[in-house]
């Protein structure tokens, strides 16, 4: 806490692992903080009160929380005024665990609970005591609540909260609660509300938008998608996560017909043989999935695909892999994100027998990716010398005279900067086709 100028100012700095829902809750909870007096700061010196948002889809980030947690425990000592609190998708899980492993966390705070941050923030302020609220049943959706985001651009707006799938190697479902669908005025509102602010671009989100609507049944997905794609002032929208069980003929046409939905869909398959894909619980097959994506390409030919693929799932032999590479080969994502599979306790997965060495899941996945990063090149390359519309974002990372931008099938594309705003629409000449970027000129 610092006086300026005869004002007492209180700081905040917000740490968030993992999905693009968990930046969304930790925008909310940043408003929630706002209210009630907070400042945003890059230093967690000079915080009053420090928040992880955490993730526990897979062990990797579990490990990074807690060497976080750790690191926090020297400012605590320095400072024990600090409020320190935890949230999301791991607080659910280990609930009280996490203040027994270590005590100088205050406060631990479930999936569900954004809405009670500010008061809990207020209690221990008050009291100093210790606060685990990560209680199921009835839940109250974060609707009309401050956000305050962190993008200039482009923003998270969350449709639904919660998955009913239960895919055998996945923990979402047990930290985050079934499906739950907000209103469709309360959306669309949020959206109208963000390009009021100058955003120029939103992404609809949930872990399976497809199943948006199936509880209140005021709207679905592709009626939702309408909606928004009308927002005056609107000038791109996306979305994700697709589950492919879901994505209907009518979804499809929506983004065929829409003036401002981008023609890029993230489809996550998971895996290439329906044995795995059985064991997984994902419910489709490799037929299904592969008359999926050919009704996709034809009522949308320039569209971008891209996908999740998990390698070493229990199970998973040389057989199966090979039919995993001959899938990507003949489906040809743009891009992939890949990952290795990773024991969750409390999933179905982890007591499977035949569990995969970690040798061998790091070679299939080196294997994956090289095969994935040609297709990638081969696609990237069709584009040499096509004309792009991109939105600029700014300048690269590397050099503040090459900005960046996206097209409308989400390829980041670099080019010499020539005056350019961040939020102009312009056109580009792809020049330079690499895999993981084009380089052009602007037209």
């Amino acid at each position: 806490m610092k006086v300026i100028d005869g004002n007492m100012h209180k700081y905040m700095k917000l740490l968030v692992y993992g999905c693009q829902m968990n930046v969304s809750d930790a925008e909310r909870m940043a408003g929630e903080l706002a209210a009630i007096g907070y400042e945003q700061t890059d230093s967690m010196e000079d915080a009053d009160l420090i928040l992880i948002n955490t993730c526990c889809v897979r062990e990797t980030a579990e490990d990074h929380v807690y060497g976080k947690i750790g690191e926090i425990k020297h400012l605590k000592q320095k400072n024990p005024q600090l409020i320190f609190g935890i949230t999301g998708c791991m607080a659910q899980k280990e609930a009280g665990n996490l203040i027994k492993r270590a005590p100088h966390i205050d406060f631990v705070l479930g999936t569900n609970k954004v809405h009670e941050l500010a008061q809990v923030v207020r209690e221990i302020e008050a009291e100093h005591g210790h606060v685990v609220d990560t209680a199921e049943g009835e839940t109250k959706l974060p609707d009309g609540g401050p956000v305050q985001r962190s993008g200039r651009l482009s923003a998270w707006v969350p449709i639904m909260y919660g998955c009913n799938n239960f895919c055998s190697y996945c923990i979402v479902p047990y930290v985050r609660g079934r499906e739950r669908s907000r209103q469709p005025e309360d959306i669309v509102k949020e959206v109208e509300e963000a390009v009021a602010q100058g955003y120029k671009e939103v992404t609809l989100l949930g872990q399976n938008v497809n199943s948006y609507g199936k509880d209140h049944k005021r709207a679905d997905f592709a009626d939702l998608l309408k909606l928004v794609d009308a927002v005056p002032g609107i000038e791109r929208v996306r979305f994700m996560t697709s589950h492919p069980k879901d994505l209907s003929d009518k979804v499809i046409a929506a983004i065929r017909d829409g003036k401002h939905l981008c023609e890029h869909i993230h489809l996550p398959v998971q895996y290439g043989s329906n044995k795995i894909l059985k064991a997984m619980n994902r419910v489709y097959t490799v037929e299904s999935y592969k008359d999926l994506v050919r009704r996709i390409r034809r009522e949308i030919p320039n569209v971008a695909l891209t996908t999740d693929l998990i390698v070493g799932f229990p199970g998973e032999t040389d057989d199966d892999f090979r039919q995993m590479l001959d899938f990507l080969k003949e489906i040809r994502y743009d891009s992939a994100y890949t990952f290795i599979y990773s024991k969750r306790s409390g999933t179905p997965a982890a007591t499977m027998e035949n569990q995969v060495d970690d040798q061998l899941k790091h070679e299939r996945l080196n294997h994956l990716m090289a095969v994935q990063n040609q297709i990638s090149a081969e696609i990237n390359e069709a584009l040499k010398g096509t004309v792009q519309e991109i939105m600029v974002e700014g300048p690269s990372k590397n050099d503040d005279a090459i900005w960046n931008g996206r097209t409308r099938t989400n390829k980041l594309v670099l080019f010499p900067h020539n005056g350019e705003e961040p939020g102009d629409f312009i056109h580009v000449k792809i020049t330079q086709p690499q895999t993981w970027v084009l380089k052009g000129e602007r037209v």
